[in-house]
């Protein structure tokens, strides 16, 4: 039994789930305990507590603790990394490296506990002087996605933690063995008790305790675009700071002058490694009158090559979807692919490996037009819609025209373009070929539209969601 950790102490829960993994049903990964909303009360309540100790550590402790956090994870990172994959479903190979970039993510926050800056001005009035500092927000309750279980939790305690904010963690109840283990690690390394909180358990009842909480100031939350929005309004409600990532539609324009090789690589790695389960992944490519036709058949014949299996063999290029719940959803998008008119060129089959698992074979629809529901809303999983573009204007029209605002691609040796599609792609983030699912951690992390509110994530514009601003004037 894996416990919660509040107050400094391994508690029981209210009730306990088991964690099953996506590649091997029959393989229980362990118990863990679900807390409810009295105990999500009492990690808030260890956190308001412990607060006021460590906003008042100082930056060497803050960054000695993060490093050492950060050094932990880099040197279990196989270990962590087969928990990982096998846990959430993505491959040995990515979820070794989800957990270096955990690592990585503490490591340089512990750096920016020593980085903390701000200004001494001269006041417009004669014999004044004004400091500009940041402080803590206070409590931080941390909502996060089981797509990333170790990178996403990383980049929200991270930062939390180094500019001196307490801490109550949710993680998502289909990879609670990631959180304890990460928790686990954080457990031991120099925190006041109460700085950090684990609370596993439902949304309906730990989250939305959180989130009705005034002892927590910020929220912090990683997640669909329907909880996002319940998560606003609560937040907005009590006045609480609040960061929302959300949903994503993601655009990868490829234009006649595009290298047709590297197009279709980052088209390949962008809908479908990861299994498709990124919120940065191109599910919608869109693609030129005069290289369309050798785009979908080299994307046909890249994609049937790659091997579908266990997470944890070697030579899988594509884990299982995560869960049952997941792999329906999936389904049921691909029958409405069909019912719209789309031309499935591959894919999209559930199929059966030596092990029970949630398979799914990567899916291409071509010919598909923007108004398809396939189009529109977010799929979360290996399918990817082909659609064709008159020329650079039209694909930039449709590459904009979706509620969402995340990530935007384009495959192009047009200098021309390339510059435009920078300027005018409607997104947080622009990758010029090179895929749409695949970001660093020390550079801002987000979106406009539907896709993100509230300042950015990682690097150093962490600070304005993680810090408060105080100006003080003071006279000579």
């Amino acid at each position: 039994m894996y416990k919660n950790y509040i107050d400094g102490q391994w508690l029981d829960g209210a009730s306990a789930h088991a964690n099953v993994n996506p590649s091997d049903t029959t393989d229980i990964i362990g118990h863990y305990a679900l807390a409810d909303a009295a105990q999500a009360g009492q990690a808030s309540a260890a956190a308001q507590a412990a607060a006021p100790r460590w906003a008042a550590s100082t930056p060497q402790q803050r960054a000695d603790a993060l490093d050492k956090i950060g050094t932990e994870l880099l040197a279990r990172r196989e270990e962590l990394g087969l928990l990982l994959s096998r846990e959430e479903g993505k491959t040995l190979p990515e979820g070794i490296g989800e957990v270096t970039r955990a690592g990585n993510i503490f490591k340089f926050f512990a750096g920016e506990a020593l980085r903390q800056r701000g200004d001494k001005l001269a006041s417009v009035r004669p014999g004044v002087e004004i400091e500009v500092t940041r402080e803590p927000v206070g409590v931080v309750g941390i909502i996060a996605p089981w797509n990333f279980p170790m990178a996403i939790p990383a980049w929200k305690i991270a930062p939390a933690l180094a500019y001196g904010n307490t801490v109550v963690f949710k993680p998502a109840e289909l990879v609670p063995g990631c959180a304890w283990a990460l928790a686990e690690i954080i457990s031991r390394a120099g925190l006041p008790a109460g700085a950090f909180n684990l609370a596993m358990g439902r949304g309906s009842q730990v989250g939305q305790a959180m989130l009705d909480d005034r002892r927590i100031a910020g929220i912090s939350f990683t997640g669909s675009v329907a909880t996002g929005g319940r998560v606003a309004q609560a937040a907005a409600q009590r006045l609480a700071k609040v960061q929302l990532e959300m949903g994503g539609k993601n655009p990868m324009v490829v234009l006649n002058d595009a290298d047709l090789e590297v197009a279709v690589e980052c088209a390949v790695q962008s809908a479908f490694f990861s299994t498709g389960q990124r919120c940065t992944a191109s599910s919608r490519l869109i693609v030129e009158e005069g290289i369309y036709a050798r785009f979908v058949d080299r994307m046909q014949e890249r994609t049937a090559a790659l091997r579908i299996g266990h997470a944890l063999d070697t030579g899988t290029d594509i884990g299982p979807v995560a869960s049952g719940d997941q792999l329906e959803q999936d389904l049921r998008y691909l029958a409405i692919g069909r019912e719209e008119g789309a031309r499935l060129v591959c894919g999209g089959e559930h199929v059966t490996r030596a092990t029970p698992g949630f398979y799914l074979t990567p899916a291409i629809f071509a010919d598909c037009s923007n108004d398809m529901r396939i189009c529109r809303e977010e799929i979360f999983g290996p399918v990817a819609a082909i659609i064709p573009a008159r020329n650079y204007e039209h694909a930039l029209e449709l590459a904009n025209d979706t509620e969402f605002g995340l990530a935007s691609g384009i495959c192009s040796t047009s200098l021309k373009h390339i510059q435009h599609f920078k300027r005018h792609a409607q997104a947080g983030m622009v990758m010029v070929n090179v895929p749409t699912a695949g970001v660093d951690y020390h550079v801002p992390f987000g979106g406009r539209k539907g896709s993100s509110l509230g300042p950015r994530e990682q690097g150093t514009f962490a600070a304005e969601f993680y810090t408060t601003v105080k100006t003080a004037y003071v006279a000579g």
